[in-house]
């Protein structure tokens, strides 16, 4: 014959406020407010939930009852792992949950893939905010987030009416690296840079696809160039510009190599990216090419990596720019008054940029 057995029901907040003989105001203070309690009269609450196996107060049915979260959202039209794996993301990360840690608000990560849509994770996302992480102008996740009733900052790009925004003047900085090159005599130079649009495009850069680009940091920064070279008398639209859609040093690798076969006799590579740069470095090795004696390479961030090897470029403060957008998205104000921060950059002279070598030098040099 089978033994009966007895299934002991779950303590619940009700329960435990029986046991103990306090109100169940008093058990949920001692999770939610502790600072109403006594320690003791606390101590005594937690000892015996454990005891009766309360779990404590169910965060779902809190999050309905005050309509709060807790927690901020990140959007990242990219992969998951692209915020552990890219410096300039990672640096970024860290100051927004350095700001959410401040606020005691936890972080909730949102990444999507570049390549497919997929706006309900953005509407199944509990969350009392969003920052949203260099998205393309035309990006159908930051419609959705604009969709919900939440205050959103974006973090870069892209500039949207009404909307709180921290980055940096991509066009100045870049403009300043390119000064610094022209100073130093360069005119016949190919750019690499990052993804332009949501579409796919591993190759050269039409005047046309550059121009319109819906990534907008791109866009300023090939703008900056554009005048910079410009006015030094360098027809620009004779000016290589190699496109990589996935960011990684191999990228870099590639697209250094696809400009340098159509035009070998290039003087300098400018990079949109420090990440870009390595990868150009790693090429320019491999081809016997010496930096920056017989060409010269630059990059843009400033990351750990591009110090270690004396990149010449710009950086950038990604850890304050997470932190700003953090206490930015979680500042008490008027939210009919969008703020726009504009954070300093730095040009990093660097060892990976010298005057070109003359015709004779590269013909009867070392």
């Amino acid at each position: 014959m089978a033994r009966s057995t007895h299934v002991r029901r779950p303590a619940t907040l009700a329960s435990l406020a029986a046991e103990l003989g306090v109100s169940r105001t008093t058990v949920s203070n001692a999770y939610n407010r502790p600072d109403q309690l006594s320690p003791e009269l606390r101590r005594r609450v937690l000892e015996t939930a454990r005891r009766l196996g309360y779990p404590g107060p169910d965060p779902v049915a809190r999050s309905l009852r005050t309509r709060k979260a807790g927690a901020v959202g990140l959007l990242l039209t990219e992969n998951l792992s692209y915020a552990f794996r890219d410096p300039a993301a990672l640096g970024f990360l860290e100051g927004l949950a350095l700001a959410c840690e401040g606020a005691g608000q936890g972080l909730h990560l949102v990444p999507v893939n570049p390549e497919r849509e997929d706006v309900a994770a953005v509407h199944r996302a509990g969350v009392d905010g969003f920052v949203v992480y260099s998205v393309p102008d035309d990006d159908p996740h930051l419609a959705a987030v604009l969709s919900r009733p939440v205050p959103t900052v974006v973090a870069d790009q892209p500039h949207v009416e009404g909307v709180d925004r921290v980055g940096i003047d991509d066009r100045g900085a870049i403009t300043a690296l390119a000064q610094r090159l022209i100073s130093l005599g360069h005119r016949r130079v190919g750019v690499l840079c990052m993804r332009l649009a949501r579409d796919r495009n591993d190759g050269f850069v039409t005047t046309d696809r550059a121009e319109h680009a819906t990534f907008h940091v791109q866009r300023a920064r090939l703008a900056g160039l554009t005048d910079a070279f410009g006015a030094a008398g360098v027809d620009w639209g004779r000016v290589p510009v190699v496109e990589r859609f996935d960011h990684s040093v191999a990228s870099g690798a590639s697209a250094a190599a696809q400009l340098l076969d159509a035009d070998p006799h290039v003087t300098a590579l400018i990079c949109t990216s420090d990440i870009l740069a390595l990868g150009a470095l790693a090429e320019a090795r491999r081809r016997g090419l010496r930096v920056p004696q017989d060409l010269t390479v630059t990059g843009f961030d400033g990351i750990a990596d591009a110090d270690r090897v004396g990149l010449t470029t710009v950086r950038q403060p990604v850890l304050e720019k997470g932190r700003a957008a953090g206490k930015l998205l979680l500042a008490s104000v008027d939210p009919t008054r969008p703020r726009e921060i504009t954070l300093n950059t730095e040009l990093v002279p660097g060892a990976t940029a010298a005057p070109p070598r003359t015709a004779e030098e590269r013909w009867f040099g070392p």
